[in-house]
């Protein structure tokens, strides 16, 4: 029988990551980027690759014709339209673009096309979601959820401790954006990097964490009056990113310079690209701490969810790389499978809360070395 095709758009870290898991798990993968330079990685696996720009509908419609599943890798800017074109195409999809927009404006069509569309398939959101809509389901009322999550160079070299995984300008974007939380059963907003504190990580040691927005659809979807997102970084890491948002470089807004128009943050960003690199071989880690709090059917209080995950040299595959992709091609293998059959578009915290695919998941992951540990 021939192995099914999947498709996946984007082949930077994660998507790399993403077409060599499902390759070596029995699929048939084509990667697909306008930028070929992981091509010659992938072919070692037995990848097939194709230079191309999947935000062209026309050529996106060429590139999936012979696939069923598609797994959308692509930047966030362009995901939503890639995403609204490959449900009108009647594909199955998992995707981790993390777009800006909400992608349950998408489901009627998803129902439409009788097609299941898996979104925020990463590490979180992603497996956080997973894990909180379980906790949700087992639980007789749950008061509080808090994430703490972060991607950190092992080594620690001075002055930021700190590797970008992914652009730059995305990383910081994160630190511009509000923070969007739940307090007293209603959703805050609070500026980004704001409520610093201290977090001890076995392991690790004393991490600083700091209100990000990463919560997404689990806002609304998940009826828990207390919910928080919180990125882990080395300490000091805060007061250098702050400096730089007082000092007006991370500002959309653009400046008049030598006759022409820079954005701060676009050129802030560049700047960053060296110092930020995470250079092939380079070692990180992927810290990911969840923490629940309610009333549980088997009568406890409290969930605490633990991952320490680190740089594979085997593969060369990064560890935020391996965090996230590999939840993606884990959740792929779940619909394949048939674990969730309804047809729409299928939020992380939702499909938690069928505990088989979470068990499903959790293997999968297991299996390939990120092993987290969950306490009641």
């Amino acid at each position: 029988m021939a192995a099914e095709k999947v498709v996946v758009l984007g082949a930077g870290r994660v998507g790399r990551a993403i077409a060599y898991d499902l390759q070596s798990s029995g699929f048939a993968v084509t990667a697909v980027d306008p930028d070929p330079r992981h091509f010659p990685w992938l072919a070692r696996y037995g990848v097939a690759t194709c230079q191309a720009d999947a935000a062209d509908p026309q050529v996106l419609a060429s590139l999936v014709a012979q696939a069923r599943w598609v797994v959308n890798a692509v930047p966030g800017f362009a995901g939503f339209s890639v995403l609204q074109n490959l449900v009108r195409l009647g594909k199955e999809v998992v995707d981790i673009s993390f777009m800006p927009e909400d992608p349950r404006a998408l489901d009627p069509l998803a129902k439409e096309k009788r097609v299941r569309v898996a979104v925020d398939c990463g590490v979180a959101p992603g497996l956080s979601h997973l894990l909180l809509g379980a906790w949700y389901a087992a639980s007789r009322r749950l008061d509080r959820f808090v994430c703490y999550v972060g991607g950190l160079p092992k080594e620690r070299v001075l002055p930021w401790e700190y590797k970008a995984p992914f652009s730059p300008v995305d990383v910081l974007e994160e630190y511009t954006r509000p923070a969007r939380l739940r307090r007293g059963g209603a959703v805050v907003t609070l500026p980004a990097m704001s409520e610093p504190e201290l977090v001890e990580v076995p392991g690790v040691g004393s991490l600083e964490a700091f209100l990000t927005d990463g919560l997404r659809t689990a806002l609304d979807s998940i009826p828990v009056p207390s919910m928080e997102e919180k990125t882990l970084r080395y300490p000091g890491y805060r007061d250098k990113i702050l400096l730089l948002l007082h000092s007006g470089l991370l500002s959309r807004k653009p400046l008049r310079v030598g006759g022409g128009e820079v954005v701060p943050l676009e050129v802030t960003a560049k700047a960053l690209e060296e110092a930020w690199f995470l250079a092939e071989g380079e070692a990180d880690i992927t810290v990911l701490e969840l923490f629940g709090e309610g009333v549980f059917a088997d009568g406890s209080t409290r969930r605490r969810f633990s991952l320490l995950d680190a740089y594979d040299p085997a593969t060369g595959l990064s560890s935020m790389a391996r965090t996230t992709g590999f939840t993606a091609t884990a959740v792929l293998r779940a619909l394949h499978r048939g674990l969730w059959q309804e047809p729409g578009v299928l939020l992380p915290e939702l499909l938690g809360q069928k505990r088989q695919l979470l068990e499903a998941v959790l293997a999968d992951l297991a299996d390939r070395g990120i092993r987290g540990r969950e306490e009641p």
